[in-house]
Parts: structure tokens; C-alpha cells; sequence
């Protein structure tokens, strides 16, 4: 039966059965600390994100200096290769 009572009975159990986890939820927010949790998680989450733009700084720095390097030593490269050459053809 397409729409028939089984249906029904079926959605007003997955409705019922979501507000009852809807509210232990809630109980167990309030019972567990309520607006302290929330606020003592947002605190660690602000030192979590200030920790990380530091180690982010960081990283971007080292990733500058080694490219700069291999930047650099493919120039020296290059021009000794081009010496080489050079010195050879001569």
C-alpha cells in the first residue's frame, strides 16, 4: 500500500524518536555544564587557533628559505654548468 498506514506509523516513530534524542541531548548539555562548557571550548579553541598561525608562520618562513636556497643553488648550478662550457669550447 503506498501510503498507507504503515508509513505513517513509521514516520511518526522517526519523528518521535528525534525529538527524544533532541531532548537528551539538551538535558545532558544543561546537566554537564551548560553555558561553561561551551565558553571553556571556545577558549581552547582561541589558543588551538592562535597556536596554530604561529606554527603556519613558521612553515612559510622554512618553505621561503629552503626555496630561496634551491633557488639559488640552481643559479650556481647553472653558471658553473655555463663556465664549464664555456672553459671546454674555448
Amino acid at each position: 500500500m503506498i501510503g498507507g498506514q504503515d508509513g505513517g506509523k513509521r514516520e511518526m516513530t522517526k519523528f518521535l524518536l528525534g525529538v527524544l534524542v533532541g531532548l537528551l541531548i539538551c538535558f545532558f548539555f544543561v546537566w554537564f555544564g551548560g553555558g561553561k562548557t561551551v565558553k571553556k571550548l571556545g577558549e581552547n579553541l582561541y589558543e588551538t587557533g592562535k597556536r596554530m598561525e604561529v606554527m603556519e608562520e613558521k612553515v612559510k618562513k622554512e618553505k621561503d628559505d629552503v626555496w630561496g636556497e634551491m633557488k639559488s643553488g640552481v643559479k650556481k648550478k647553472i653558471l658553473k654548468d655555463e663556465k664549464e662550457t664555456q672553459k671546454k669550447s674555448q
